[in-house]
């Protein structure tokens, strides 16, 4: 299948020198379900700001579709559809009149936009407030509302960045269920997701992106068999936490088959082949050291693994949605360009 989004040696740098994107590239094919992930200021929200017109690049080139994003940005913003972090709905209209809005801003009139309306609404259960204003809304509520005005005019691509943040599982799945479902009739869909078990369903391929650049690429199944072992996460007691966390982390990293151990926030995390065999030596060593073991649990694989390996970090998802201090939707800091 063609590249439907071609980025090549892509850079943006804002004005006061920060170098929020730093040479990646990567392509997207058509009609496939493209998953963008990485950490609080990793560039994922910029990216996709200058793929969608919003920022202007500082270097490198990229095309969707064949147009080129800074002589065809017109041509782009008419295939396209964006739902960016933050939640963007007219909170004087109910939620049937910011739809058909959106509708008419794409020349969409008549019953064929009564019908898609009426079947977006349904998708994000908001039928029964149909015709109340959005201003009485939950957060949830005003997120799902912004989805649905996303799809309205039936856009060939779309960039979707977080779009289930603060949605209830319930809801979360039947998003999940549409976006499968548009994929297969063939919606090309860019998403970045705090969610790794998210991308993992949904996305056919990914790319991680760290401090403005892309440190791994495959599908779900390539960047986990590339750990290519079982994976021991371990939290110790609270109690002289500092202290004792340094000397567990030398005890793994002395046992017999552990091949490399991590830290994070939420603990340690260690790699190994056969890992369930290898627990009872962990529990024997800390016992010996007087380090006392809150919680430890063997599994295979995850994204959040892969995560893990790529930026030393694992994605919090009461993290993950917070806005940058000082910036405004569209970006308040101006990029410098070519």
């Amino acid at each position: 299948m063609p590249d439907i989004i071609d980025v090549k040696d892509l850079v943006l740098v804002y004005g006061d020198g920060t170098k929020a994107v730093d040479g990646i590239s990567f392509q997207v094919q058509e009609n496939e379900f493209f998953g963008f992930l990485g950490p609080n200021g990793a560039g994922k929200s910029t990216t996709i700001k200058v793929l969608t017109t919003l920022l202007r690049k500082t270097s490198g080139s990229v095309a969707i579709a064949g147009n080129d994003i800074n002589s065809d940005s017109a041509k782009i913003r008419k295939m396209i559809g964006v739902q960016s972090q933050e939640t963007v709905v007219d909170l004087d209209l109910t939620a049937r009149e910011n739809m058909m809005l959106q509708g008419h801003l794409h020349q969409m009139r008549g019953d064929a936009l009564k019908k898609r309306v009426d079947e977006l609404l349904a998708l994000v259960d908001l039928t029964d407030v149909a015709d109340k204003r959005a201003s009485s809304f939950s957060g949830g509520m005003k997120k799902r509302l912004d989805l649905a005005t996303t799809l309205v005019h039936g856009p060939r691509l779309i960039f979707l960045d977080e779009p289930t943040t603060g949605l209830d599982p319930q809801s979360r799945a039947a998003v999940w269920q549409y976006l499968e479902k548009l994929n297969k009739e063939g919606v090309t869909v860019f998403l970045t997701t705090q969610y790794m078990e998210e991308a993992d369903k949904l996305c056919k391929r990914l790319s991680i992106i760290d401090h403005g650049k892309i440190v791994a690429n495959g599908t779900p199944s390539e960047l986990k068999r590339e750990i290519g072992t079982d994976t021991i996460t371990l939290k110790i007691e609270e109690s002289g936490l500092e202290g004792q966390s340094a000397r567990a982390k030398e005890l793994l990293q002395q046992t017999k088959g552990i091949t490399e151990v991590l830290s994070s926030d939420d603990g340690l995390t260690a790699y190994a082949k056969d890992a369930g065999f290898i627990v009872a030596d962990i529990v024997r060593s800390f016992d010996a050291s007087g380090i006392k073991i809150a919680s430890i649990g063997v599994s295979s694989p995850s994204l959040d693994d892969v995560f893990l390996h790529h930026t030393g970090r694992r994605i919090r998802p009461e993290e993950a949605g917070q806005k940058p201090a000082g910036r405004t939707r569209f970006g308040a800091r101006r990029p410098t360009r070519q």
